[in-house]
Formats: structure tokens, sequence, C-alpha cells
């Protein structure tokens, strides 16, 4: 075979020939300005937006007492949360349930049904081991709901978003870093939910203690490997340089407060003190506006985009990809789902097996328990009776001596009594 070197000719004529071929094709794509009126999309995919409103799910998570009711209706200057709903210090039972409170606001024209998830009960137990599961298969849920709904042969024409959008993790102000829980929470979360840390009621530290407590902890973020929100790169340097200023402040320190107060004929949100004030809504005091601007008014789209690019198709193709495999070896689904079901029955067996075998154990121990009491009141009652019978040998022995002394005592006296009549006879006689 002989080759030849080519030419910067040939290489020209090469392409002007492919581009006559592509011509000839009709692949060639031309650019006609006309004036048709479909530049009007925009508007209609705008009109069919605010027709249809817009969801966003927000869930937070903290120990109780982090003011994490007070900060939501500062965000949304409304009563998230009813009356009825307890506070912190109300509330008896300490089990981890998630509960959701919904409510639709409305701003020029622009409706948002807001769902706010809660999770009261993290973290207040004294064992907090797996605490996060139940907000794991909430969110796991969520996403299966809307993977069944897009699945259906005949899907509905809109598919309610009960995706968790964002979490808000609140951290107590204690100035000494990341406790294990908070750790371990957002290790199981990173890759389910956009994870946000928020430093609650920041109010309590000073700004440099505040600032190395913000370094603390993105160190601990950075070495335990968590992914927490990413603010998205544009083209638009203006936008660069404003996440840039957001990525900044992470963790956030925020106050919140449902007390408004009147200061120079300004009305204004705060937190009063015998030293100060703490403004909510001023950016040198915390960092609440700008959490509220980044959240509401910059990036809720990109958080629900990346909620549905990201963290939803990973769990879509973790989903398939369990179907696939069932495939490539050659096993039906509904033969996976019997392998599957017989071993959670030998799971559910061995548990079961290990609680009879605990279950024994305790009624061993309850039994001699029982039987150490039988014997120590048994040993008490022996230890009382013969108390019982010392004290009534005492008593009868005192008892004969009373009566010796008695019938002594009345003997003297009727002698006595002799002695004085005699005496009388004697002198009268």
């Amino acid at each position: 075979m002989e080759y030849r070197k080519l030419s910067q000719t040939d290489v020209a004529l090469d392409g002007v020939k492919s581009e006559l071929a592509r011509h000839d094709r009709g692949d060639e794509k031309k650019i006609i300005f006309t004036n048709l009126g479909f530049a009007n999309l925009p508007n209609q995919i705008y009109r069919k937006s605010v027709k249809d409103g817009f969801e966003f799910n927000l869930m937070v998570c903290g120990s109780s007492g982090l003011g994490k009711s007070t900060l939501m209706n500062s965000l949304f200057l409304t009563d998230i949360y009813s009356a009825e709903y307890p506070g912190p210090s109300q509330r008896v039972k300490k089990t981890l349930k998630v509960e959701k409170q919904s409510v639709s606001l409305k701003e020029n024209g622009i409706q948002l049904n807001l769902t706010v998830i809660d999770t009261p009960g993290f973290g207040d137990s004294v064992n907090n081991d797996k605490c996060w599961e139940p907000i794991q298969e909430f969110i796991d849920l969520q996403f299966d709901n809307y993977l069944n709904q897009e699945s259906r042969v005949q899907r509905p024409v809109h598919i309610p978003d009960t995706r968790v959008h964002i979490c808000l993790y609140f951290i107590a102000p204690t100035g000494h870093g990341l406790k294990p829980i908070d750790i371990e929470f957002m290790r199981r979360l990173h890759d389910k939910v956009n994870i946000i840390p928020l430093i609650a009621k920041a109010d309590t530290m000073t700004p440099d203690e505040c600032d190395d407590f913000k370094k603390e902890i993105l160190r601990e973020i950075e070495t335990h490997k968590i992914n927490i929100y990413e603010f998205p790169d544009h083209d638009d340097e203006e936008e660069n340089r404003i996440n840039r200023k957001l990525k900044d402040r992470v963790p956030f320190a925020v106050i919140g407060s449902n007390c408004v107060l009147q200061i120079n004929e300004k009305r204004i949100r705060a937190r009063q003190y015998p030293w100060g004030i703490a403004e909510v809504e001023n950016s040198d005091h915390c960092d609440f506006k700008i959490l509220r601007d980044m959240l509401i008014r910059t990036h809720m789209q990109d958080l629900i985009d990346v909620t549905s690019v990201v963290h939803y198709e990973n769990f879509r193709a973790r989903k398939l990809s369990n179907v696939m495999s069932s495939k490539l070896t050659g096993k039906s689904p509904m033969a996976q789902m019997e392998e599957e079901k017989r071993e959670h029955k030998l799971k559910m067996k061995k548990m079961e097996k290990e609680m009879e075998n605990v279950f024994e154990t305790k009624v061993k121990e309850k039994k001699q328990k029982l039987k150490d009491s039988e014997h120590e009141l048994t040993q008490k009652h022996k230890n009382q009776k013969l108390k019982y019978e010392q004290d009534l040998a005492e008593l009868e022995q005192k008892r004969r001596e009373f009566e010796a002394e008695k019938q002594e005592f009345e003997a003297r006296i009727e002698a006595e009594k002799k002695n004085t009549k005699k005496k009388t006879k004697t002198l009268f006689s």
C-alpha cells in the first residue's frame, strides 16, 4: 500500500467536496430571519408556569430548641406552623416522625405551593443510633412515588412533585465543631438531597467566634468528604461573583425572630437584649437576609433542577439498574422478587430467633431476679419472726415480773392494813 502526504490544497478540496455533498443531501442548516410570531414562545411558557404554579419542598432538620420553626416563619413572613404546633418544651414524645406543613403563598400573581418538612425529635433521644433512617426512607419514598407516576402507561398531565429540594441542617452554636450525629447525618444524605448547613442562634456568638466556627465546620465537612450544595457556575461574570460571595458565607449563621420591634419609625424583625438589638435582616448581624435571597430569589429553580437532574436521576439509575441486572443474569423480575422475598423471610426468621433468644434471656434474668427477691423476702420474714418471738418472750418475762411485783405489792398492802387494825384495837380496847 502506498502512502502520500496530503497538501493544504488537497485538504481544502476535500472540505469543499464534503460541503457540496452535504448541501446536496439537504443537511445544510439555513438561518432565516422571519416575523411569524414564534418569538412569543417564552411568553406562552411563562403563562403556563404561572397558571400551574410552582412547588417547593423544604426540609428542616436539627435538634430541638434551635429555632427551626421561628426561622421558617421569618423566611416566608407567615405562620408556617399552626398555633397548635407544640414547641420543643411542650413535646412529650421524643420519637422521630417526619411531619409536613403545607401553605400556598401568592406574590404578584405567582403562586408558590410551599411544603416544610420537619423532623421533631431528631437527636433528642438518649441513643441516637440510626436516627437518620426515617428521614432517609422518607426522601427515597418521594423519589419512588415520582418514579412510579412517571413510569405509568397513562401518565398524569401534571405529576405532583413531592421530592425534597433542599435540607436546611441546623447546627448548635457550640463553637467546638460538628457533633458525630451531624457528620453522620450529612454523610448519609448528601447524595440524596441538597444540604445547606446553618449555624442556629448565631447571636449567642461573637463575630470572631462565628468566623472560627464556620472555618472549623468547613474543615470537618471537607475531611469527611461531605458534599453540600454547590453554587452553579454561569457564563455571566457578575453571577459568578455573587455565587462566590455566597459560597464564602457558607455555613450561614442565622437568627430568627417572631417579634417586630419599632425602632426610629421603622419596624424590623429583631431580638432585643440588655446589651442591644440583633437585627434579623441586617447582614452585619447575621446571614439571614443572604440565605433568604439565595433560597427564594436567586437559586430556588437551581435547587429544583439539581434535585431533578442529579439526585433523582441517580436514584432512578440505581432503581432501574436492579431491573437491568436481573435481565443480564437471566432472572425475570418475578423470580428476583421471589428470591428477595425468600431472603427477606430468612432474615425475618433470623431476627425472630434472635428476639426469642433475647426474650428467653430476659425471662431467665427476671425469674432469677424474682427468686433472689423471694429468698430475700423469706430471709427477711424469718428475721422478723425471730425478732417477734424474742420481743414476745421479753414481753412475757416482763409480764411475769410485773405480776410478781403486783402480788408482792398487794401482799405488803394487805399486811400493812392488818397491822393498822391491830394497833387500832389495842388503843381502844
